[in-house]
């Protein structure tokens, strides 16, 4: 059966080789084990349920979270020969009972349906008469609440364990830490389950953090050099989504707006419209996103600041699935920071408030980083990127000039100091600006800064200069802030020193554009480029004829092997990347006759050989745990305290004490509940837990009176969480 996948491959999808980890993924689950498979976005994680359901008889039932997704995909395997449907609310009654009736007689390979479909009425008792032999979940990250999209029915997808007890499950997801890949385990009793977990790294990905200032205008002039691509715009709010669609369209530029705010159909048709290239830009909101299947989106750009890390890799996977180079662009402002801590005054578990606001402080820090940006991407992963420049980034790219800024430097120190001097308080950066400028505004006159000899020294500087140099020296620590959300500001030790032994600062300059790589990059296919042109029009008349997204018929990476080979016959169409058996059976003769034509009045052309990565992706996960964990992990083995090992680590103890929770669930620590609490404290948090769940443990810290610890909490929670994994079917 696993000798047949290369020859399945060809035939349906038209490729001669797999990507990495793909293959090992596959052959896995065709022994009839549990697999956990973590690929980022545009690693092909579809294709390691979709060619497997084609190498073994019976039906594949696909669990997705999105209707959209769900029919984008079984459009694609249509129009690739595949036997494959969907049901949802979307099917009217008749088709769905027609579809039933197909599945019955075994004329689908292939399944899809939401969650909720295949726990509701008798859709179990129908899939026991339809030869069910795998069961794959989709976004398999949305079942933990640990995960960035938690769904509460995908909890109850478990059950088709007990109907289904010998079918074997492939969860499939783009990111999860340690903890969500636990709970996946955990949540599905998936039994001794293969995981595997890829890199995180993207090689075709750019990525460029760029001062934020008037980001209507930075998005269109980004936007505009780039008339014939498709990208998406985040934002934070659906006002904003509205706004930015609504000036880029004055611009000339098709954008469309996307967001929860809208009616379900106007969504479904923006969406449709985007997919099928008769929207360019898609203006959205965090709720666009997941499951969207397009790759050949060129570019995302993020125009306000992301909640966290994760969130930001998963928006900014979107662009370039298809491995060709793509730009993922950021516009940074501390504001962004500020407003979105105050967003979280409102928080009333303790913990979650916590986690939200380092997450937040996570992700500026990221932003306001000089070193690589892949390097800090992956390391928040738990991943090591070996090389000293990605050549992919605008740190890696585009070296930042040092400059003498001294003189400014003690200017704005020197203002910070004498502000907390005449009144005793501190203030945040805006304020010392205002003060630096000269602005007359009601704080300034009430609190008398008006008056202070900083007072309006720094005019002959824009506003937004100041306060990059001021963010700046927040990250430099010549300047300390406070804890809280209003992060107020006072001299750090280097601070002090600079104004009393008249110190030099030299800083680097913020970029102010996207850098470009000059040469070629990974993923780049160097081809005839008006060729393509002629080829993307001819796709999107064969898409629009068939009522598909143009990239059903071809992908741009089939497109420009084709305008980089010529190929003017079957034989040597066959051969382009993409090419299978149905498409050349039903678009081979317009393409061919495309080429031909074109080579009537243009020459050939040779192009330089495709570049590859130089750095190889991590291969098969060791296990649950992270560098830092091993770090951690190694430390308390050497006899180091949990205090020790923050203070030497320098992270909170908190963090560390997840570290050694984590490992105890790993079964890479002792597991004696003796060593960590009393027999007196296990049976206060048995019951606890029980009454309130291991989701969170604010709630049952509180239901004990916070007498017993979130350390204690986590050690016993971790100690639970091994048992379910080591006896799933209990």
């Amino acid at each position: 059966m696993n000798n047949s996948l290369s020859p399945l491959l060809k035939k349906y999808f038209g490729y001669e080789t797999f990507r990495p980890l793909q293959r090992e993924i596959m052959e896995t689950s065709l022994t009839g084990r549990d697999v956990v498979a973590i690929l980022p976005t545009g690693a092909g994680k579809s294709l390691c349920f979709q060619l497997p359901a084609l190498a073994r008889d019976g039906l594949t039932l696909v669990i997705s979270p999105l209707i959209a997704l769900m029919k984008d995909q079984v459009d694609s395997l249509t129009a690739s020969g595949i036997p494959a449907t969907l049901l949802n609310s979307s099917v009217p009654a008749a088709e769905a009972q027609r579809r039933k009736t197909g599945l019955r007689k075994g004329e689908y390979q292939l399944l899809y349906a939401a969650p909720e479909r295949v726990m509701s009425g008798d859709f179990i008792e129908d899939l026991k008469t339809w030869n069910l032999t795998s069961i794959a979940i989709d976004e398999a990250h949305c079942i933990s609440e640990w995960g960035h999209d938690f769904r509460p029915e995908y909890r109850q997808i478990a059950q088709l364990r007990d109907h289904f007890p010998g079918v074997p499950f492939l969860a499939l997801t783009a990111t999860a830490t340690e903890q969500v890949r636990g709970d996946i385990v955990r949540q599905l009793r998936l039994a001794n389950p293969e995981i595997f977990l890829a890199s995180f790294n993207r090689p075709n990905l750019n990525y460029t953090i760029l001062p934020k200032n008037k980001p209507v205008r930075q998005v269109y002039e980004f936007i505009r050099t780039r008339p014939n691509e498709a990208g998406i715009v985040y934002v934070q709010s659906r006002k904003t989504a509205e706004s930015m669609a609504a000036a880029l369209a004055e611009e000339g530029i098709k954008a469309i707006a996307y967001h929860a705010g809208l009616q379900a159909e106007d969504r479904a048709a923006n969406q449709d419209a985007f997919l099928r290239d008769e929207a360019r830009v898609v203006c959205a909101t965090i709720a666009f996103g997941m499951g969207i299947n397009k790759p050949d989106v060129r570019y995302v750009i993020h125009a306000d600041l992301p909640k966290n890390i994760e969130g930001y890799y998963q928006e900014t996977g979107r662009a370039g699935r298809d491995g060709l180079p793509s730009e993922c662009v950021l516009l940074f402002s501390r504001g962004d920071l500020l407003r979105n801590l105050k967003f979280l005054e409102g928080t009333s578990d303790p913990q979650v408030l916590e986690i939200s606001a380092r997450q937040m402080r996570q992700m500026a820090d990221f932003a306001e980083g000089t070193g690589c940006r892949r390097s800090a991407l992956m390391g928040y992963f738990g991943e090591t990127w070996p090389e000293e420049n990605c050549g992919a980034c605008d740190n890696c790219l585009q070296p930042r000039e040092i400059w003498d800024a001294t003189l400014n430097v003690q200017k704005l120190l020197s203002c910070v100091f004498r502000i907390e001097k005449s009144g005793g308080f501190r203030t945040g950066l805006n304020h010392v600006v205002e003060v630096l400028t000269g602005a007359k505004t009601e704080k300034v006159r009430q609190w008398k800064h008006d008056q202070l000899s900083t007072y309006g020294i720094g005019n002959d500087w824009p506003r937004e200069e100041w306060t990059a140099l001021g963010r700046q020296l927040i990250r430099l620590n010549y300047l300390s802030t406070s804890s809280d959300f209003y992060e107020t500001l006072s001299l750090a030790p280097a601070g002090f020193r600079v104004l009393k032994e008249r110190q030099p600062v030299l800083i680097p300059r913020l970029p102010q554009s996207v850098a470009v790589s000059t040469g070629l990059r990974a993923g780049d296919i160097p081809c005839d480029e008006l060729l393509f042109d002629e080829l993307r029009t001819l796709r999107k008349q064969l898409a629009d004829e068939r009522e598909v997204p143009p990239y059903v018929v071809f992908g741009d990476i089939s497109l420009r092997h084709m305008a980089r080979a010529y190929p003017i016959d079957e034989a040597g169409f066959v051969k382009i990347p993409g090419v299978g058996g149905q498409k050349l059976k039903d678009f081979g003769e317009s393409f061919i006759r495309e080429i031909q034509k074109w080579l009537t009045s243009n020459e050939r052309r040779t192009f330089p050989e495709i570049p590859v990565a130089t750095v190889a992706p991590k291969m098969k996960s060791e296990g649950p745990l992270g560098p830092s964990h091993w770090e951690t992990l190694r430390l308390f083995r050497a006899g180091k305290s949990a205090e020790q090992i923050a203070k030497l680590r320098d992270l909170s103890p908190g963090t560390i004490v997840q570290h050694l929770a984590a490992a105890v669930a790993a079964g890479e620590l002792a597991a004696d509940p003796r060593s960590f609490y009393t027999l007196e404290e296990e049976n206060r948090m048995r019951d606890a837990f029980a009454e309130h769940g291991f989701e969170r443990l604010g709630p049952v810290h509180a239901a004990m009176g916070g007498e017993i610890g979130y350390e204690k909490l986590h050690y016993y929670r971790a100690l639970n969480l091994r048992q379910t994994v080591e006896s799933p079917n209990e």
